[in-house]
């Protein structure tokens, strides 16, 4: 079968990235064909179909000129358009699996492919489809005001890095491709958490089109380490969304053991000052890590702790940490619990300060049943999260989106 693989990005940049190009891998292994379209960008890896691919939009450092013009482009990209029908032509995909796909491809692309009869599989990785900032937060916290298709409710409240300009744009992305009918034009929607998909279709997406696939993981890649150094660990971007100041709240009531804290964001010279303000020393911060260094950082620690504060999905780093062994500790929101229902783990009241210290102590004071928590992890991910099971999945979809296709 041959693949059209849509993601914005051609290289990791996030979660969604390192399941695209494993889910490429998977594929090719079984000998489909994955052709992708994507983004120009000097990041990314090699392939023969760059030529078809739009130049580069980054949205940051962008004079008067180029944010109008890029702008406009988040509303429909004509270029995208053109060139992705360009690809459709010389290719001749049986299918179209889209990722993250909008404001720099736009939902433009959807209108080609179902001109061209491509069938439409889209991988919900964020909550773009219904809400116009991806997560359903903003400056206030958790955020469903533009349910109905109130996307004015964007503007009035900001919703897009706090800005009443980015808003608006978003809005008018998001009435526009209302007027078109854009999503509906989508086959199948996947979702990696069944949280996304019960919020997909309370946001008005027809159930009979969304199915729940959990995100896997190619368990042989990671080798289990129950054994452990005295610190715990955090791996993800410094920003409001994670939690991450929560965490290092409940750091003040924990007198034992060390946070160690991987990646950065725009939070991390504030968490900084608060950890020396507070006189927290318990707490280690060591930049972003990759690679061997990342892994084992992962594998030395005693557990993770997924803090998170919006509706997250099903983050590929909670699948890596289940693989190499390690208990979890997450906040009881989004999809998070879903992944610790293995018992596996703890959930705390999301920005619950106290609740999550009290967690830590919990795992701190039992290690044999933190351990076993942890092994618990690496069973769940090699029965329910390993590549066969998704593959076969997947291809009910794929099946089913082709005979919609075909009916038409």
């Amino acid at each position: 079968m041959k693949i059209l693989g849509v993601n914005k990005f051609y290289y990791i940049k996030g979660g969604s990235e390192t399941y695209y190009f494993a889910l490429k891998d998977a594929l090719e292994k079984k000998g489909h064909e994955v052709i992708p379209f994507s983004m120009k960008d000097k990041k990314n890896y090699k392939t023969e179909y760059e030529k078809y691919f739009i130049d580069n939009i980054n949205y940051e450092n962008m004079n008067a000129m180029k944010k109008v013009q890029n702008a406009l482009k988040i509303i429909y990209n004509f270029d995208a358009k053109r060139k992705i029908s360009k690809l459709i032509d010389d290719v001749k995909p049986d299918i179209a699996h889209l990722h993250i796909f909008q404001h720099q491809l736009s939902p433009s692309i959807l209108h080609t492919l179902k001109k061209k009869n491509i069938p439409i599989v889209y991988t919900a990785h964020d909550l773009k489809a219904v809400c116009l900032n991806y997560k359903m937060m903003n400056s206030s916290g958790i955020c469903e005001c533009c349910k109905g298709k109130k996307y004015y409710k964007c503007i009035t409240n900001k919703c897009v890095k706090g800005s009443g300009a980015f808003s608006a744009v978003n809005a008018a992305e998001g009435y526009l491709h209302e007027i078109l009918k854009s999503y509906e034009l989508i086959d199948s929607f996947i979702t990696p958490s069944n949280f996304y998909r019960k919020k997909l279709i309370e946001f008005g997406i027809p159930s009979d089109k969304v199915v729940h696939i959990p995100n896997f993981i190619d368990v042989s890649k990671f080798e289990p380490h129950y054994k452990h150094d005295d610190y715990f660990i955090y791996v993800g971007r410094l920003s409001e969304e994670k939690g991450i100041m929560t965490l290092i709240k409940a750091m003040e009531y924990i007198n034992k053991s060390k946070l160690v804290i991987v990646g950065t964001g725009p939070l991390e010279n504030k968490l900084k000052e608060y950890t020396v303000k507070e006189q927290i020393k318990n707490v280690e911060f060591v930049g972003f890590k990759t690679g061997k260094e990342l892994e084992q950082l992962i594998c030395n620690s005693r557990f993770m702790i997924i803090p998170s504060e919006w509706y997250e999905n099903g983050p590929m780093s909670v699948l890596e940490c289940m693989a190499y062994g390690k208990a979890i500790i997450g906040a009881d929101i989004g999809g998070i619990p879903e992944f610790l229902s293995h018992g596996n783990g703890l959930t705390f009241k999301m920005g619950n300060e106290k609740e999550l210290s009290e967690r830590i102590k919990e795992l701190l004071d039992k290690d044999e049943e933190c351990i076993s928590m942890g092994k618990k992890g690496r069973e769940a991910t090699e029965m329910f999260y390993n590549s066969s099971y998704h593959l076969n999945e997947l291809f009910k979809v794929y099946n089913l989106s082709i005979s919609k296709a075909h009916s038409r």
